[in-house]
């Protein structure tokens, strides 16, 4: 393996992730609640599944941006991708908020307090700037202090979420309480699914520097699959023995609730998958996917859940669609969403370039009859001056 190759295998997994999250919030968001049965074996597997779909996501989006980051050459603030990743850091920012904005609430002068809330883009991005300091801090150290920080991150917010989970943070501003808290209703939060990205980086890492390596995926697999089942199977059990041995109270509280750490179990393991069957996963369709899942994202959101206008399909549908409805039409909503982006992908010049002309235009537009309106505005301020004036005389002649 090069320094050049592609690994395919990322960007079918992060084709995957897409999916399973077009399809995951279109169930979860019209399946009727009497439906939620627990009991049901087949509903259990799909809530399962639907668990790991953010951690993946998260975890590819740390490795993929990590992975190109470090490729070059140049280090510290040299490096070309420290200004890009700043760029789309902000972008995913930005977009996260566009979203959440009501085009009818902007008429009437409001912003809804949805607008505030935070969720994948906002985190995404907020994670890619993250990545980017811890870069430009260990960039010109020794090369184990870069990937040595990123898992003391992950461990930090995972072994600690159950402590800071319910904090209220009061002395800060609402919108950036949101990127802590879930208590305003914000889906994710920075702390702790920036551990996940940060996992992931620390991954590329190790891809990077043993690339050339001849047993790079036997090892790579094998290793993953060993700290996948370790985790998923014995995680808790360890925490709760080192809770037996040393009383600390997070440990405790790790044990009643250790999601965070079986989820990355499952990252490993779908890593492990993904690895052992990357020679299939060269098609140009599943590539094309996996590279264009911002623009998949933001088209499910509009036809979902109405942003923008607020008219999704989230809101005539609601939590009232049977199994036999819901299940074909989460099929159709992935391979429509995806269909309309890879069309915007593959116009996606010719389309602003046409937005750019259309925006050019009407500033020039502007700027004409804006220089035409000037001596008529002139005149015409002269005049109501001139109006005022007499006016002012006869009253106090008066």
């Amino acid at each position: 393996m090069t320094a050049n190759n592609r690994l395919f295998f990322i960007d079918a997994m992060r084709a995957w992730a897409i999916l399973m999250m077009l399809q995951g919030h279109f169930i979860d968001g019209l399946l009727d609640p009497i439906y939620r049965d627990t009991s049901n074996s087949a509903y259990n597997i799909w809530l399962y599944f639907r668990g790991i779909t953010a951690p993946v996501f998260f975890t590819v989006s740390g490795f993929i941006f990590t992975y190109l980051l470090i490729k070059s050459p140049q280090m510290g603030m040299e490096n070309p991708r420290v200004a890009k990743g700043v760029r789309r850091g902000l972008q995913l920012l930005l977009i996260g908020y566009l979203l959440r904005l009501n085009l009818f609430g902007l008429l009437k002068g409001q912003i809804y307090d949805s607008f505030y809330l935070v969720d994948v883009l906002h985190c995404i991005g907020l994670s890619i700037l993250a990545l980017i300091g811890v870069y430009l801090l260990t960039s010109h150290r020794k090369k184990f202090v870069f990937p040595t920080v990123l898992v003391v991150i992950t461990l930090v917010l995972f072994l600690f979420e159950r402590v800071y989970k319910d904090w209220t943070y009061p002395f800060l501003p609402e919108f950036l309480t949101n990127y802590l808290t879930k208590a305003n209703g914000s889906v994710f939060t920075i702390a702790p699914w920036l551990g996940y990205a940060t996992i992931g980086a620390f991954i590329s890492v190790l891809f990077n520097r043993y690339k050339n390596f001849k047993y790079l995926y036997p090892v790579a697999i094998s290793i993953a699959l060993t700290v996948g089942y370790l985790l998923i199977y014995h995680s808790t059990r360890t925490f709760s023995a080192l809770y037996d041995w040393t009383g600390f109270e997070f440990l405790k509280l790790i044990v009643s609730n250790n999601y965070l750490f079986i989820r990355l179990g499952n990252v490993f393991v779908v890593f492990a998958v993904f690895m052992v069957f990357r020679k299939f996963m060269t098609n140009k369709t599943i590539l094309n996917i996996g590279a264009s899942t911002l623009s998949i994202y933001v088209i499910h959101f509009v036809i979902l859940y109405g942003s923008l206008t607020g008219l999704g399909l989230y809101r005539p549908f609601n939590h009232s669609l049977s199994p036999e409805v819901v299940i074909p039409g989460a099929l159709m909503f992935m391979i429509a969403s995806t269909y309309l982006a890879l069309q915007y992908n593959k116009y996606e010049v010719q389309i602003k370039g046409k937005v750019s002309y259309v925006l050019t235009t009407i500033k020039s537009q502007s700027i004409i009859i804006g220089k035409m309106l000037l001596p008529i505005l002139k005149e015409t301020f002269l005049r109501i001056r001139l109006r005022v004036q007499r006016l002012v005389q006869v009253v106090r002649s008066n």
